[in-house]
């Protein structure tokens, strides 16, 4: 008895160490099903999702995305909940996209649903009650069909949708009949993209258009103020360069002016990629944009999703903010105000808690081949350390390198050797529910003497990028993670990732930073700087104005960027600023760059 009370002691402490979520970290962790597409699981079953749309139906939040055989709903943007779902009917028997790039919208009290098609053979549905799965055709053919298609209601009432996914052809839009939902005339050209004036639409990881020219997909409107804000997805969603441009304009239908920067971009982090999203409000009327991550190493098409804090400032100006987005974010329980977004370049979802781990020594219990261990601490989704098996008491151990306060841990697991019987070559195609993953994660002050930090040896939940946040923080230098059971494959980590406070100074401003910009093509420039010897990384912040530095580009282990994003047409201000364990140094004065 007195043994039993003892374990279930430890077991709440456990427990009472992450019981109170106030926090995410993108990746979003959500149980990502497996590509349902043989021929793109050549080189390995893996997970995939993309093209996400989350919409506030009723105070709760659906997220649906690509081929996912379902879609999640959420009260509180933290904790999602999978419903199974599939939308095609018997007469689309052999279409491996079952919502492929999925249109969802909100018509009255009424939610839409479309898969991408370029038939008319696919249903248009709708529900008044998705939490409950209950779904009805709406027209069994929808005449207009469309790939990446996305719905708007206007304050008017009038309902309008946008498609398009090419490297030819522009992206279109046209309004629906909101009784027939037939389309109302032809579809109208909304844009063309211009990639010899804005850096950032070509093709190519370094924007270089190695073979092919950039892809305009995945439109998504948003009004504001009367001024109607289309966002779509380019040059290619296997890059890191992977962004949701923006286009304003007077009406729904345009026309539009294009704006110089993409309203969303993630170039550097662990979390690469920002393309192919939508923008919704929270239960606060905040504003969020949700996006595809790109990994794309088993498969172009190999990706995830993540969430990031949007708004318009006091001259409503669209912003979302992705510097530290792949750190942890609060996710507020107010409403914010947006407009003063910029006054100190800081954004207030940032917890500031910072990573403790990047490249620091890490220990293992076995290694695969050449997934070296390091691999899980190089900021890198695209790498991974894996263990020689799947067995429980597989481990890995990170050293913090100083003892530091330690609020938040994120474990991300990657795919390797998913197996499944060779007589079933379906196993590991598409969702795959009841899966889980377990694991006990210990803490140290000197590698010596362990505590139990996080018990989880009893998970019934699929969490391939589990977050972990402290209700109360902990002292530790050493980072234990102990595998008990993998969903299948190998036990293999991407990123283990330890986020607080070192207990050391903040790095000092950077010095020597210039940025060359030439006339030969003003959409690139090469910035430079002395390196800091008190810091691992750099965000690097730009824009058009001097006072709306909204994106930014963090840089790890190097003092040089090749910058290749710019409006061909205007001139650009830069400022830099240096990151540590202990926090982020001043930013250096702002710069015009002509």
């Amino acid at each position: 008895m007195k043994k039993l009370l003892t374990l279930l002691v430890i077991l709440f402490v456990a427990f009472s160490c992450y019981s109170q979520q106030k926090t995410y970290c993108n990746p979003i962790n959500i149980d990502y099903g497996y590509t349902p597409i043989p021929n793109f699981s050549q080189w390995g079953r893996h997970r995939a999702t993309a093209d996400p749309v989350i919409v506030n139906y009723k105070g709760d939040y659906y997220l649906f995305s690509t081929n996912q055989w379902g879609y999640w709903w959420s009260s509180d943007m933290l904790n999602w909940n999978f419903i199974s779902r599939k939308f095609l009917r018997p007469w689309n028997a052999g279409v491996y996209d079952e919502l492929c790039a999925p249109g969802v919208g909100i018509v009255g009290d009424t939610m839409l649903v479309f898969g991408s098609t370029y038939t008319s053979k696919f249903t248009l549905w709708m529900s008044t009650n998705p939490k409950a799965n209950e779904w009805k055709p709406l027209v069994d053919s929808f005449e207009i069909g469309g790939w990446d298609p996305s719905f708007f209601t206007d304050t008017d009432g009038r309902l309008y949708m946008y498609n398009g996914s090419s490297n030819k052809f522009p992206m279109y839009g046209i309004e629906l009949n909101r009784k027939t939902f037939q389309p109302i005339g032809t579809r109208k050209e909304m844009y063309v993209l211009e990639p010899w004036r804005f850096g950032w639409q070509r093709f190519g990881e370094h924007m270089d258009n190695t073979f092919l020219d950039p892809f305009i997909e995945g439109s998504h409107m948003t009004k504001y103020k009367g001024k109607y804000y289309l966002q779509y997805g380019a040059p290619g969603t296997e890059f890191s360069g992977y962004a949701d441009g923006l286009l304003v304009g007077d009406g729904p239908l345009g026309p539009f002016e294009a704006q110089s920067d993409p309203l969303s971009f993630k170039l550097g982090g662990f979390v690469r990629g920002a393309g192919h999203g939508a923008t919704f409000q929270d239960n606060f009327d905040n504003y969020w944009h949700i996006s595809t991550t790109v990994i794309s190493v088993k498969n172009t098409f190999e990706r995830r999703l993540g969430i990031w804090p949007a708004g318009f400032d006091s001259d409503d100006m669209m912003y979302c903010n992705t510097t530290f987005g792949d750190y942890p974010h609060y996710i507020p329980d107010a409403r914010f105000n947006g407009a003063t977004y910029g006054d100190d370049g800081k954004s207030p979802y940032f917890t500031g808690w910072m990573l403790l781990n990047f490249s620091k020594p890490v220990q293992v219990s076995s290694t695969l081949g050449g997934y070296h261990t390091n691999f899980a601490v190089d900021e890198l989704a695209k790498t991974y350390w894996s263990a020689k098996t799947g067995d429980k008491g597989e481990w890995i151990q990170s050293d913090l390198g100083t003892v530091s306060t330690v609020h938040a841990i994120q474990i991300n697991y990657a795919d390797q050797d998913i197996s499944f019987p060779k007589e079933v070559d379906t196993i590991f195609l598409g969702k795959t529910i009841g899966l889980s993953h377990q694991y006990r994660i210990h803490y140290s002050v000197d590698g010596k003497k362990w505590k139990l930090l996080v018990d989880k040896s009893r998970n019934t939940k699929d969490v391939p990028h589990d977050y972990i946040e402290l209700e109360d923080p902990v002292q530790a230098r050493f980072i234990k993670l102990e595998n008990i059971k993998m969903p299948t494959g190998k036990f293999a980590i991407s990123g283990l990732r330890v986020f607080g406070h070192g207990n050391g100074e903040k790095p000092r401003p950077v010095e020597g930073f210039i940025v060359l910009r030439t006339e030969k093509d003003k959409r690139s420039a090469f910035i430079k700087w002395k390196p800091a010897d008190d810091a691992f990384a750099y965000n690097i912040y730009y824009g058009t104005h001097p006072d709306k530095l909204y994106t930014s580009i963090m840089v790890h282990a190097n003092n040089e960027y090749w910058m290749k994003a710019m409006d061909s047409k205007k001139t650009y201000y830069y400022s830099i600023e240096a990151i540590n364990e202990n926090g982020v140094s001043e930013r250096t004065k702002v710069m015009q760059v002509d």
